[in-house]
């Protein structure tokens, strides 16, 4: 597995927007005070969680998953030679029909840093807990496999509410009609809750999703907003409402994927501007010091087949910070923020 280090310190100014005039420089500073009171990676973590059989499990899960989804649509069984790795394209070392799964779905070797990120302009509070997050929206399938650690301890991080939200293959959100997401005059959308959800993590600290690959929109490359609740509970319509988190972060894809997934419908109909990795200032700050980009590999044959993607993130579970709601998301529908 890739590990990644992700944690937050309390912030007692208005969250940055993702899309609007952005410091960089004072996000940086916010990050280096952030290491004062956090590990910088999970390097120290690599013996103990081979010990408790942490990454044995997660070979065994990423293994499994791939197997089942590829069952469940009728998709050819897809051999080891066809992963994806240090451009995370696992293809290009060479696999065989021979390569163990434990070399596919394990460690590559690498202990980073993913430093703390945005939750952007169109964070909407009060998501629905569920693991199917697609709806009625169309485009490349993609089952994430996020799992959280503590950064101090190396324990898994259990039972806390993890959230996931991107934009739709034609890079409009759910829930918002804050300025830039589409049209701003199709109220419709405040009461849409497509590719936005929530999952308990488990006994191993996972929480796993089955969702699409986000579209693109102007100003930013693509990527997938991700929050860890630490005090939550869920409402009576199985919403979580909480603004506070103990992380609060984005996590992207490769460009190569990307170029591909855009020559694909509904993708290529998408007419806002592409924004490349290279070019994308959020990208930039959290890869200076880290990889934030996902394993992955290809359920099938081809794109459409679907993807099996995965991540582990550290979390200083000891801070916090608040998170700023476009919109709220209730049991009559959704009503923007103030």
């Amino acid at each position: 597995m890739r590990f990644s280090t992700i944690a937050a310190i309390t912030v007692t100014t208005a969250i940055v927007s993702a899309h609007g005039s952005h410091d960089i420089a004072r996000e940086i500073a916010v990050r280096e005070a952030m290491f004062q009171y956090t590990t910088r990676d999970l390097s120290h973590c690599a013996s103990k969680l081979k010990a408790r059989g942490l990454e044995e499990r997660a070979i065994q899960r990423r293994a499994n998953v791939a197997a089942e989804l590829a069952q469940k649509r009728g998709i050819k069984a897809r051999d080891v030679a066809s992963v994806l790795a240090t451009d995370h394209n696992e293809t290009t070392l060479g696999y065989t029909l021979d390569t163990a799964e434990s070399t596919i779905f394990a460690s590559n070797g690498s202990c980073v840093l993913t430093p703390e990120g945005e939750s952007g302009p169109y964070y909407v509070a009060g998501e629905y807990v569920r693991t199917n997050l697609t709806e009625d929206m169309v485009g490349v399938p993609v089952h994430y496999d996020f799992q959280i650690l503590d950064v101090e301890t190396c324990e898994p991080v259990v039972g806390k509410y993890f959230e996931i939200f991107n934009c739709n293959s034609t890079g409009v959100y759910s829930g918002t009609t804050m300025s830039g997401n589409g049209n701003t005059e199709d109220v419709t959308v405040l009461n849409k809750t497509f590719l936005r959800g929530l999952q308990p993590t488990d006994d191993d600290g996972v929480a796993s999703f089955n969702t699409l690959f986000p579209g693109h929109y102007t100003g930013r490359a693509t990527h997938i907003h991700t929050i860890l609740h630490m005090n939550s509970t869920v409402r009576a319509n199985g919403t979580v409402f909480d603004l506070t988190a103990a992380h609060i972060g984005q996590t992207f894809w490769d460009q190569s994927i990307r170029d591909e997934v855009e020559l694909l419908a509904p993708y290529n109909t998408n007419t806002q501007t592409v924004t490349s990795n290279a070019d994308d200032r959020v990208f930039a700050v959290e890869a200076a010091s880290s990889d934030p980009v996902f394993n992955y590999v290809m359920l099938g044959d081809t794109l459409q087949d679907g993807l099996l993607a995965w991540l582990t993130l550290g979390v200083n579970t000891t801070l916090s910070e608040t998170i700023s709601a476009a919109a709220v998301y209730y049991a009559t529908g959704g009503v923007e923020s103030s």
